[in-house]
This record gives C-alpha cells, sequence and structure tokens, in this order.
C-alpha cells in the first residue's frame, strides 16, 4: 500500500490512494435527472493538479483564499485538492447563497478568486462587479445549463481536460496551516466563517471506523450540499480515506431519498433534523420499509418522530452532536435513551452543561452546553473578528449556544438555541410536537414554527406561527389545518396562533429552517397569514 509523504494532508493522502487504487470508483455524484458523475482517485489527482496549476498561474498559492459557488459535483473535491496541493485555503458558500449576502463572503474571506457554476450566472453576473479585483474568475459548465453564455469567463472544462499538469506541492506544509473556510448557517445574522485548518484528514479513519462503525459493505449517501461541515465530515472524508463508495446527490430532495438509496443500494445516510421532519412529512407508501438503509446518522432527530421514522423506514437511528466550530457527542444505536443526543467521546472532547453563572446544573436543569479539549487549548477563528471568537472561547470554554440538560446517567438532551425558547402563557412551547402533527396531515409539505412578540405585550411571551407549503397538486385551507391541530393530540398551548402559507420554506445549506426569514416576512394583515380563532368562521 502507497504511504502519504505528510500524514492528514488530502492532496499527499489523494497521491497515495491514486498510486494504490487508480480506478477505484469512489464518488458517484447523482445529478437526477441528468447522467451520474463519477470521480476515482486518479481523476481526482490528474484534475487536481491541472486546476491547482491554473490557480497558481493566476497568483493563488500558498496561504491564499479562493471561493467555490457549486451545488455537489466533483469539481467540489477537485477543487478541495487543488487547494491542499497549493496550501491555499478553500471557501465551499452555500450555493443558494445571492446578493449583498455572496459578496459579503467573498470579501469577508479575502478571496482573491471564485470558480462558480454556469447555473449561477446570473447571480454571478450581479456579484462580480462588486469585486473588480478578483485574479481568478472560472466557471463550471454543463450541458443541462441551458441558455447561459459562460464564454466570457474561463471554463472549467478547458482547465480539467486540458494537458497534464505536474502535481504541485509546495515546499513547506504543515497541518497547522488554515486550509477550509466555513461559514455558519447564519441563522440569527450575517454567518460567520471559521478557520478550519489541513489536519483534517487525521483521525478521519478512527472515527469513520469507531464512531461511525463503517466497513466495506457499506455504501455512504447524503444529500446535504458539501459547503456543509456535515456532508465532508459523515459521507465525502470516510469514503475518500476508507475507500468506500460514496453517494451524493446533486441536491436533496426529500421525495426521492428512498429512491436513490436503492437504486445505489445505500446503506447509510446523514441527515439533519430538519430534513428528517420533511422526509417524515412525505404520503405514507407500502414500500416505505423496503429499502437497504440500515442506519441513519442523525444530528438533531426531533424526539417526536424518533421512534415512528425507525418503525415507518425499518432502520435505527445513530444521533449524534457537533458544530463547525467544535464539539462532539454522540448515542450509537441501542446505547443511549430516545431523544438523547449523546454523551461526548471520551478523550476527544469534555462537556457540562452550566447556568449563567457556570456552576454546572442538576440533572433535568436546562443550561448552556460548553465543552472544551481534554487537552490544549480551546479555540475558534472567527475570520476578522477577534473580539467574537474570544467571547465563542470565554474561560476556555467553547460556548455553544444551545440550551440543553442532562439526565441522571449524564445523557444529554436538546431543548432550544439561546434566545429561540418559545412561552406561551407561562408554557413552554416545544416547536418540534406541532411540526410533527402538522407534517402528518396529507395536504402539508413542509412546516416550519416559530414566535413573534405575543400580541398581549406579555414580556418573553410569543404568538406562535406555523409556516407551511403544500403538496404539489393539493390546497392548503387553514380551517381544515386548524380543525385537524384541535382534534391531534397536541396541548391548546400549542395550537398555533397564525398560519402562514407560503411557496416554500427556507433552508440553510445544512437544510435547517431559516425561520428568521420567514420572520421578516410574517405580517399578521399579510394575504397569506391566517388566525386562529377568526379564519374558523
Amino acid at each position: 500500500m502507497a504511504e502519504s509523504k505528510l500524514p492528514g494532508i488530502m492532496a499527499f493522502e489523494m497521491m497515495a490512494k491514486a498510486e494504490e487504487k487508480p480506478d477505484f470508483k469512489v464518488l458517484t455524484f447523482e445529478c437526477h435527472p441528468y447522467s451520474d458523475e463519477v470521480l476515482t482517485y486518479s481523476d481526482l489527482v490528474l484534475k487536481g493538479n491541472k486546476l491547482a496549476q491554473a490557480l497558481k498561474k493566476k497568483g493563488i498559492g500558498r496561504g491564499d483564499v479562493f471561493t467555490i459557488l457549486l451545488r455537489n459535483h466533483p469539481e467540489v473535491i477537485i477543487a478541495q485538492y487543488a487547494a491542499s496541493a497549493l496550501g491555499a485555503v478553500i471557501v465551499p458558500v452555500d450555493p443558494r447563497t445571492k446578493g449583498d449576502k455572496l459578496i459579503y463572503q467573498i470579501k469577508d474571506s479575502n478571496s482573491k478568486g471564485v470558480i462558480f457554476a454556469g447555473e449561477f450566472m446570473g447571480n454571478m453576473e450581479k456579484v462580480l462587479p462588486a469585486i473588480p479585483d478578483l485574479n481568478f474568475v472560472s466557471v463550471m459548465n454543463r450541458d443541462y445549463f441551458e441558455g447561459v453564455d459562460t464564454s466570457k469567463y474561463q471554463g472549467m472544462e478547458e482547465i480539467l481536460e486540458g494537458p497534464e499538469a505536474p502535481g504541485l506541492v509546495p515546499d513547506q506544509h504543515s497541518l497547522n496551516d488554515p486550509f477550509m473556510i466555513v461559514y455558519t448557517s447564519g441563522t440569527t445574522g450575517n454567518p460567520k466563517g471559521v478557520t478550519s485548518k489541513a489536519d483534517r484528514f487525521l483521525g478521519i479513519e478512527a472515527v469513520s471506523k469507531l464512531v461511525w462503525q463503517y466497513d466495506e459493505n457499506d455504501i455512504l449517501y447524503t444529500g446535504l450540499s458539501l459547503s456543509h461541515g456535515n456532508a465532508n465530515a459523515v459521507t465525502m472524508l470516510p469514503a475518500l480515506t476508507l475507500s468506500i463508495p460514496g453517494v451524493i446527490s446533486r441536491k436533496f430532495t426529500k421525495s426521492r431519498i428512498w429512491d436513490v438509496c436503492r437504486k445505489y443500494g445505500c446503506t447509510t445516510f446523514s441527515l439533519l433534523g430538519g430534513m428528517m421532519m420533511g422526509i417524515y412529512s412525505e404520503p405514507v407508501k407500502p414500500n416505505d420499509g423496503d429499502n437497504p438503509v440500515i442506519k441513519v446518522l442523525s444530528a438533531g432527530t426531533p424526539r417526536t418522530i424518533w421512534e415512528n421514522f425507525e418503525k415507518r423506514f425499518n432502520l435505527k437511528i445513530h444521533e449524534w452532536y457537533g458544530t463547525v466550530e467544535g464539539g462532539f457527542a454522540h448515542n450509537p444505536v441501542g446505547a443511549g435513551p430516545i431523544g438523547s443526543f449523546g454523551k461526548p467521546l471520551e478523550g476527544m472532547w469534555e462537556m457540562k452543561v452550566v447556568r449563567e453563572d457556570d456552576t454546572e446544573t442538576d440533572p433535568g436543569e436546562i443550561g448552556e452546553l460548553i465543552g472544551r479539549l481534554p487537552q490544549g487549548k480551546t479555540e475558534v477563528e472567527y475570520i476578522g473578528n477577534k473580539k467574537a471568537s474570544e467571547e465563542k472561547t470565554r474561560g476556555g470554554w467553547l460556548r455553544t449556544g444551545d440550551m440543553v440538560h442532562k439526565d441522571e446517567d449524564g445523557w444529554l438532551f436538546f431543548d432550544f438555541r439561546m434566545g429561540g425558547g418559545l412561552r406561551r402563557q407561562g408554557d413552554f412551547v416545544i416547536p418540534e410536537s406541532i411540526e410533527k402533527a402538522m407534517a402528518e396531515l396529507s395536504e402539508v409539505s413542509d412546516v416550519c414554527v416559530y414566535g413573534v412578540p405575543a400580541e398581549s405585550g406579555a414580556p418573553g411571551e410569543s404568538d406562535i406561527v406555523a409556516a407551511l407549503n403544500a403538496v404539489p397538486g393539493q390546497e392548503i385551507i387553514p380551517k381544515n389545518i386548524f380543525e385537524a391541530l384541535l382534534n391531534s393530540d397536541l396541548e391548546k398551548s400549542f395550537i398555533p396562533t397564525y398560519l402562514q402559507v407560503v411557496d416554500e420554506i427556507p433552508k440553510t445549506a445544512s437544510e435547517k429552517n431559516l425561520g428568521r426569514l420567514l420572520k421578516d416576512d410574517f405580517s399578521k394583515d399579510a394575504s397569506n397569514v391566517f388566525k386562529y380563532p377568526d379564519c374558523m368562521k
């Protein structure tokens, strides 16, 4: 077996794999309804070296930053390889990012180049004039990007199908070099860029085998964007490291996930809580349980649907917790109680739940989850924001902002995001309970529950808004929705004050509901907003 010259550096690791298994089809990009795109180790290294040469000729080298705006295609991995070979820094941006937010991320990261897909040409032609000093601009095209003129920019095809380029490895490499800037979801404001280092391959093999429990019989799947850390850490990197086939959809589609898994024989896939509720809301089919998936690796499974989800789809849930800034806990199948995201992995991360004065909470008492490395300094680097970086690790502990509680045995349970708790008439309202009840209605495709300041003016109280959209071909009739909720098992205080009927629920790259955008558009007098009990007349 070929050995990497410097374990942990992606370019070296992939060079070794290309020598050992050049033609192994390690990643298949499912691009329904278009043809699959397959990446072998030899493709990755050959094309990665070509892109690295092209970037270098444009003045992008060690320590320099470039941005990619792509859905899930082989070019995402090729660009990561090129960054590693150069010692450069890559910024994978959520492909749905537009306008000022995209300009902000390119400028905030000090990017010197941009690679984008032709399908985003309209977006980029509005953005690029605001960033005239980029060294490198290249567009990736596909036949199905119909009606898009990409001729004014250098094409990725021209680079990747051009003459073979020698491998570009700088004279010096360090595992402490910055490698990637991943932006937070931005659920509460402008996203912050978190720098991760070149050592991201270190430990992936051990985590993949011992924590995720992958083996040579697995076929991994994700529909999450590769701009998000989950798709990288749970699917892409384990596949590349262990030489296990991975299947990655161009974009997540809840209605097709089981068909995709059946077609490719996928044994496990990665989900986030918002995605799980969306899948659960799909109409029940007689073959739901007839699929090859054995285990779902989920971060944020709603307690309200956990057992029903397992039973309906004939699988088990391995729950886990992590953030782009750091921290890890997990609840393997059969290990801890239903609803818990687990315990920290011993020797990897230390966690505790604290009150505002940093004293530890008692079992059952809600507090903030904080964590730190067992050894060494716990650090977070938000680019260009030293104050926020220091505050995030105040006192040597990572402040997650997640409000949780532990049970008598130390198992951790998520309650709400700091500042996101909902109280109504003195009762604590669990949005997931409302979302579950609504997701089970045949006419509802997706739902997001959030709060607005209570019309009563009571401090800390919220009126509950349920934003929802319809299954294609069906109609949302507010009176029918309210009647169904009133006849459900929901407590009276959980019945939404308002229904907000929308075309779609906006999402982050990690498929979290962007409630703040819905909240920005909310008006109790809007034509798409219906109040209980007024609309029951």
